[in-house]
């Protein structure tokens, strides 16, 4: 095992130091992603293979459409779904599986998000022999033994009651509950109490059995191989992996119309600060417009100069932290300002982060603004790519959401391409200002008259079930 570490800790220390370009470098030569081989196996599964010899290193990463979404009224369904797929196989127990992963000093992980469930592992190309078997009986034939998943569920009802103590861990959901209402992109991923503990292993498995289907996943694997010898591989793994039929389909709901600003106030009886998520609708992950509007939030809220950042922190101390970002979708997406304060100063926070958007929408952005945010989101981005865990990452994203190389090979050319009129039209196209959303957490008796200003309030108590 030291011997394996040692090697592991020298090739990142090789790749570290000398063979990745630096983000400048890598900037001004125009990051270009590396070549790899895309074909599908004969029952639908599609596989990415890309070669990188930096470091003795392979890694995995396997999608499938069993995301929250799917979870038809039993929220959790899809997570427990996931986290179950490593306890048990029809040739390996969870035990079993733990020690060798462990013993070769694997990285391995499995979990389901709003959209999409996954596998990941990562492992010393020498072990490919002794891992290739696992990977296969874990996405393939999991058995889902019920004793154990007994015991995971039990974990995860104390994790739901233990999430509400921590406001940072919940308002996430909280916002998109009451953003998308009903809507499947409310569902919550991790569950509430109330379904979680109503979930049986024989519910698992048939989610397993409707939505775990090859035709309609991806396989991305990403490291010290030869491509004709990987493929080979990958084939003779998954040849009998044979299902018939398509999963359900998502529901495609439209999404609910919020006329006016509106405020959700979950009270929690012993909160000294107050956190609050600010936003509405954003854009969905294939929008053309993804690169502008990363560039704008930078400005705005995306990096440690931001304006929210540089006012609500740096000059008025007015928040621990406080940042915006968009999430996105296959079909939809949020926009939101994440910050926490103190309750005393929870309506100064709120207002000035109301002014600090309401600036962006009537003064713009100007020419030596943008041209520091260019820089930064140039610098930024190709270190995000440069290692094996994220390219099969990438690789993967690029199934589920429907767009190729061409997001990475134009990236530089697209930011450059960012003008202060074309910013303006980006604002103002997809920056809300008009029927916003709030979510607060935090002591409703000290908060809840000074908030009515905002828009109509509704409040929840935050041991209540569910979000």
């Amino acid at each position: 095992m030291k011997t394996r570490l040692l090697v592991v800790l020298l090739s990142l220390f090789v790749l570290e130091s000398g063979m990745m370009l630096s983000p400048a470098l890598a900037a001004e030569k125009g990051f270009k992603l590396p070549p790899y081989h895309k074909f599908s196996l004969s029952n639908g599964l599609t596989v990415y293979l890309m070669e990188q010899h930096e470091v003795p290193l392979i890694y995995v990463s396997a999608v499938f459409p069993a995301g929250a979404v799917k979870d038809d009224g039993k929220c959790g369904l899809a997570s427990l779904t996931a986290e179950a797929l490593l306890f048990g196989t029809k040739s390996y127990t969870k035990q079993q599986i733990e020690e060798t992963l462990d013993f070769l000093g694997a990285s391995y992980h499995t979990s389901a998000g709003l959209e999409v469930a996954s596998v990941e592992l990562s492992f010393m190309k020498n072990d490919q022999d002794k891992v290739f078997p696992l990977l296969k009986e874990i996405m393939v034939e999991p058995v889902f033994d019920a004793s154990e998943f007994e015991k995971h569920q039990k974990r995860v009802l104390t994790e739901l009651e233990l999430a509400k103590d921590r406001p940072s861990q919940v308002i996430g959901s909280y916002f998109r509950k009451f953003l998308f209402q009903d809507h499947v992109y409310g569902n919550p991923v991790g569950g509430i109490k109330s379904t979680v503990s109503q979930i049986t292993v024989e519910a698992v498995k048939a989610f397993y059995q409707t939505n775990y289907l090859p035709r309609e996943s991806a396989v991305a694997v990403v490291g010290d191989f030869k491509t004709a010898e990987m493929k080979a591989a990958i084939e003779n793994l998954f040849r009998d992996w044979q299902v018939a039929g398509a999963s359900p389909p998502v529901s495609q709901q439209t999404l609910p119309t919020h006329k006016q600003n509106r405020l959700l106030l979950v009270n929690k009886d012993d909160a000294t600060e107050t956190r609050f998520m600010i936003g509405s609708y954003g854009i969905k992950r294939g929008n053309p417009d993804f690169i502008p509007v990363e560039i704008i939030n930078t400005i705005l809220g995306g990096r440690f100069t931001s304006w929210l950042n540089d006012e609500l922190r740096i000059n008025r101390g007015l928040t621990y932290g406080v940042y915006s970002q968009f999430s996105t979708y296959k079909n939809a997406g949020t926009f939101y300002i994440n910050s926490f304060t103190r309750t005393p100063k929870t309506i100064e926070a709120i207002d000035v982060s109301l002014e600090i958007l309401n600036r962006l929408h009537q003064q713009g952005i100007d020419e030596e603004t943008l041209t520091s945010a260019k820089n930064y989101i140039k610098g930024q981005f190709p270190p995000e790519y440069e290692t094996g865990d994220r390219l099969a990452d990438l690789l993967t994203s690029m199934f589920v959401y429907d767009f190729d190389e061409s997001f990475i090979n134009n990236f530089q050319k697209n930011v450059d391409e960012m003008t202060t009129e074309k910013a303006r039209e980006i604002i103002k196209k997809y920056f809300p200002e008009e029927n916003l959303q709030f979510v607060l957490i935090g002591k409703a008796d000290e908060i809840r008259e000074q908030i009515k200003k905002y828009g109509g309030l509704t409040e929840k108590e935050i041991k209540a079930d569910g979000f």
